[in-house]
């Protein structure tokens, strides 16, 4: 096994199947940010969503995809350009993957991809303990989905964070109330049906409990561009946290609950969640 993957391995308490395999995933997304480093995608996009606030700011929750938002509009963008750099990245710490654009099949102003990795396999890569190998088919994939923003809303700022593994190197990165209004976006107005993304919830009572600001701003030009505030209107406090009131009164949170375990290390962390709980949580947010 590669050292600096030993190292990165170091880090966690591995005992299951599962912790392999979080560890698996969060150490190939870190490489494939390295590979993105190299190729000098940051000079054009920005590190978003949940896996920034887990690699970046310490989020105590595992994290599946990877999202970019660019730093202006370009419809010419394809992550294509990116596949090779990103496959090769991981080829050269030992990992066997692929690198696949994901066809549109409506337009959007989302460009999606796909690393594919054999968890068999690449878990023998790292050493998993041969016992905990002989469940797994030898069919199972490991999946990390890439997508990046082609049209980002206006009014965001970006900085530099620094990632030490596998080898220093920068990301570029939204501040962190540009990141919290990105989360309250997809709370407010991402639409899943009958599923709720749980996982949108931990890292909102995460952020409050850091006592992070939220751009307001950031966010209404967010809800302009998706249609979910009209154009002329002005997001204020107390419009953000009537809408925040009226997400929550809607959200079944023993869904939310069973959504978010597969991430947590600490099933109790979410225990306490109820519709109460979160307008308390709700009161607490401080606004940038």
């Amino acid at each position: 096994m590669n050292s600096a993957i030993k190292t990165m391995l170091d880090r966690y308490n591995l005992k299951s199947a599962d912790d392999y395999e979080n560890a698996l995933k969060e150490i190939i997304q870190e490489i494939a940010l390295l590979g993105l480093w190299r190729a000098k995608f940051f000079e054009k996009a920005a590190f978003y969503g949940g896996t920034a606030f887990r690699l970046l700011y310490g989020l105590d929750r595992f994290s599946e995809d990877i999202d970019f938002s660019l730093l202006k509009p370009d419809h010419n963008f394809k992550i294509d350009g990116y596949a090779i750099a990103l496959r090769d990245e991981l080829s050269s710490f030992g990992f066997s993957v692929i690198v696949e654009r994901k066809d549109k099949s409506f337009e959007s102003n989302i460009e999606s991809a796909f690393i594919k990795a054999g968890t068999l396999k690449n878990l023998i890569t790292i050493e998993a303990p041969s016992q905990l190998l002989k469940k797994l088919s030898n069919s199972k994939t490991l999946k990390v989905k890439i997508e990046v923003d082609i049209e980002p809303p206006s009014g965001f700022e970006t900085e530099a964070k620094y990632l030490l593994n596998p080898i220093p190197f920068s990301v570029n990165t939204y501040k962190i109330p540009y990141l919290f209004a990105g989360k309250m976006h997809a709370i407010l107005c991402r639409e899943w049906k009958t599923r709720v993304k749980g996982r949108d919830w931990y890292d909102f009572v995460w952020l409050v409990g850091k006592n992070t600001r939220l751009n307001l701003k950031h966010l209404e030009n967010r809800m302009h561009q998706t249609g979910h505030l009209l154009q002329n209107d002005i997001l204020s406090k107390e419009k953000f946290l009537e809408l925040l009131d009226h997400r929550i009164e809607n959200v079944d949170f023993e869904k939310a609950k069973n959504d978010v375990a597969p991430f947590l290390k600490d099933q109790g962390a979410v225990l306490v969640w109820s519709k109460n709980f979160f307008r308390e949580v709700e009161k607490r947010v401080e606004f940038d």
